[in-house]
């Protein structure tokens, strides 16, 4: 009784909100040209690699201000364009839950992008951790907080396009905030123009995206719905055992609650879930009216019957195989993708003997 008490209270502490002070003021960013970043910045140890480049930590250098600087080295004219367009959106963006920029230079055939740093890694991360207790309250705080962040996004007419658990970092490692990344996919939308594309993560991406159909607000929503599912219980509802397998599962939109960690969930939260994977795009509910939804709206009064929001174990235990599986395939992509890069060395070599 006295762990179940102690439990209790770590949860209704981790389940308020609270308002972090942003480490610097909103700033509208244009790209500086023909100055050298490293005037202003110190570049320090890389912290991570994507698709598009590398992050390093770094500091100002008149303000000691710690940052992360995303740096992406282009050849291509494409190349540039497309994180041209990233600063653009980031810059436009002042919201809590959205990372915020703070300069941008292009400089030497390398755009940099220093941004807030976030340091309480991602997501999924922060949930298995031993110290945090997961219940179905606690989830439906990190999503509140992800679908106020995109009815944000979409009142600018900004849709990401990428939303994923990696793309979710938590503000700090005690604190329950987060913050989206990563706006390299992200595309301004015009609802007199047809937009289509064909990228993103297929374990995530949209039956539309899939069938590459016109996307909108609504790609961002399909997402959340994944991004909600495995947050609780553990499981992907689409995922197969490669990419095609995987967009064949999404193109039929077909999934299940038929599992055991879905046993301890409402159906208030099942059906938030089952109002966001529908198959028809337009008749999915916006952000705006998720935001209305009973299992985010119930999360404003924590009554003393929260004590009934129970601890939910066997999703936490799933959770933690899920995100090992999730950095084993991500390892064995980048090993792919090396030893591609190696075989086109060496043929390069060879032809040019």
């Amino acid at each position: 009784m006295l762990l179940y008490f102690t439990e209790y209270l770590i949860l209704r502490k981790s389940l308020h909100v609270k308002d972090v002070k942003p480490p610097f003021e909103y700033r509208n960013v244009t790209i500086k040209t023909d100055e050298n970043p490293a005037d202003k910045y110190n570049i320090l140890p890389e912290l991570g690699r994507g698709s598009f480049g590398t992050v390093f930590l770094c500091k100002e250098k008149a303000s000691d201000l710690e940052l992360a600087v995303k740096i992406v080295t282009y050849k291509k004219k494409k190349e540039k364009t497309m994180m041209e367009l990233e600063i653009d959106i980031l810059s436009s963006l002042n919201h809590p839950a959205i990372i915020s920029i703070y300069d941008a230079f292009d400089y030497g055939n390398k755009l940099y992008c220093f941004m807030e740093l976030v340091q309480g890694g991602e997501l999924f991360e922060r949930v298995i951790d031993e110290d945090f207790v997961l219940t179905e309250r606690a989830c439906a705080c990190f999503i509140r907080q992800i679908v106020e962040a995109i009815d944000y996004m979409h009142s600018k007419r900004i849709i990401h396009l990428d939303m994923k658990p990696e793309n979710v970092l938590c503000l700090s490692k005690q604190g329950n905030r987060i913050k989206i990344i990563d706006f390299g996919f992200a595309r301004r939308y015009d609802p007199h123009k047809q937009l289509q594309v064909m990228f993103g993560t297929a374990e995530f991406s949209a039956p539309e995206v899939v069938a590459f159909e016109e996307i909108g607000p609504w790609t961002d929503m399909w997402s959340i719905g994944v991004i909600c599912y495995v947050l609780l219980s553990g499981l992907s509802p689409f995922v197969g055992a490669d990419d095609f397998e995987t967009m064949t599962n999404v193109s039929f939109a077909k999934y299940s609650f038929d599992y055991a960690p879905f046993e301890e969930i409402s159906s208030t939260a099942k059906d938030f879930i089952e109002k966001l994977l529908i198959k028809e795009p337009t008749k999915r509910m916006k952000a705006k009216n998720a935001l209305k939804h009973e299992w985010l709206t119930q999360l404003d009064c924590i009554s003393e019957s929260s004590h009934k929001d129970i601890t939910l174990s066997l999703t936490k235990t799933k959770l933690k195989r899920y995100v090992i599986l999730r950095r084993w395939r991500k390892a064995a992509l980048s090993v792919m993708f090396i030893n591609k890069l190696n075989k086109l060395s060496n043929s390069h070599l060879l032809n040019s003997c």
